[in-house]
């Protein structure tokens, strides 16, 4: 059943580019009312007073951070009806030459981040029965090599939302599990510039493994489960055979067949990012300082209705 998003209070994390952008201006033209969350804020000042939302610079990995986040939400809308999770980064690097600390970030921003937004804001989805929609990925099912805290994040994120949903279910509230694959924004983009091992690796694969989705289809594929309150989205669809393919995907001639091209990807990746000197893309705000913790934002700060 289709529900009108006309009047309801959305809270998006990530919100200043990519999914997270996107998607907020898809809601915001079919009514809802937006509170934007993220680390970039005059990115997030552009969107919110375009699209006539409010915004808050927070971290989904500091607690106080997104708890005056949402108390400002509260303050601007009075209430909080579906939450998109959606914050997310992909390191660089194996684990046995990467930069540690941003492997470790990975898994910070993709699985905590998702924990400590849904405890945020589940008392107050509790109250608006509403919907929390946490965003995966394909990667939750199918694995590559270079990217293992990645996908360890995301499989953590799916097994997370699959246990939540069960416990929130008696308060009426659902939850949904997004799983796209790889989403034409800047941080896939920043990806396949930094890396030309990992680009010719996607080419290699079949699809919908290797192929690219444009943002707005995913975008319109998450405003479409805001809407019908879904279970699973899979973006592209085809990224459904994987979750289903997942037990052989995992299974030993499977990983056989990518072990072989990994012996020569690896290296190569591994002294490209060697060459790179970073751990995360260029457009990665995981990459900068962490905002201070705050006090919830006085009625002035919302009035600006600035952020996501």
């Amino acid at each position: 059943m289709r529900r009108s998003l006309s009047g309801q209070v959305v809270l998006i994390t990530g919100a200043a580019r990519g999914i997270g952008e996107h998607t907020a201006r898809h809601a915001a033209a079919r009514g809802a009312r937006l509170a934007l969350v993220g680390l970039e804020p005059e990115r997030l000042r552009d969107l919110a007073d375009e699209i006539g939302a409010v915004r808050f610079a927070a971290d989904v990995t500091d607690q106080a951070s997104m708890a005056a986040a949402v108390e400002g939400v509260l303050e601007a809308y009075g209430r909080i009806d579906a939450v998109v999770a959606n914050a997310g980064v992909a390191s660089r690097g194996t684990i046995a030459t990467g930069d540690v600390e941003a492997l470790v970030r990975t898994v910070e921003v993709n699985l905590i981040g998702v924990m400590r937004t849904a405890a945020a804001c589940l008392p107050h989805l509790i109250t608006a029965r509403g919907y929390l929609l946490i965003v995966a990925s394909a990667a939750s099912f199918a694995a590559l090599p270079g990217m293992a805290p990645y996908c360890a994040s995301k499989a953590g994120v799916e097994h997370f939302g699959n246990a939540l949903r069960l416990e929130v279910a008696h308060h009426g509230v659902d939850v949904g599990i997004a799983h796209p694959s790889w989403i034409d924004t800047d941080l896939v983009r920043d990806a396949k510039d930094d890396l030309p091992a990992f680009k010719d690796t996607l080419h290699r694969l079949p699809p919908p493994l290797g192929s690219t989705t444009s943002v707005d289809r995913c975008a319109a594929a998450f405003v479409d489960a805001l809407e019908r309150r879904r279970r699973k989205v899979f973006v592209p669809r085809s990224v459904m055979m994987v979750y289903w393919l997942r037990t052989f995907l995992n299974s030993r001639p499977a990983q056989a067949a990518v072990a072989s091209q990994a012996r020569r990807s690896v290296p190569l990746m591994e002294e490209q990012v060697r060459t790179l000197g970073r751990g995360f893309g260029a457009h990665t705000a995981a990459a900068l300082p962490k905002p201070a913790s705050a006090p919830a934002p006085s009625p002035g700060f919302i009035a600006d209705r600035y952020h996501r």
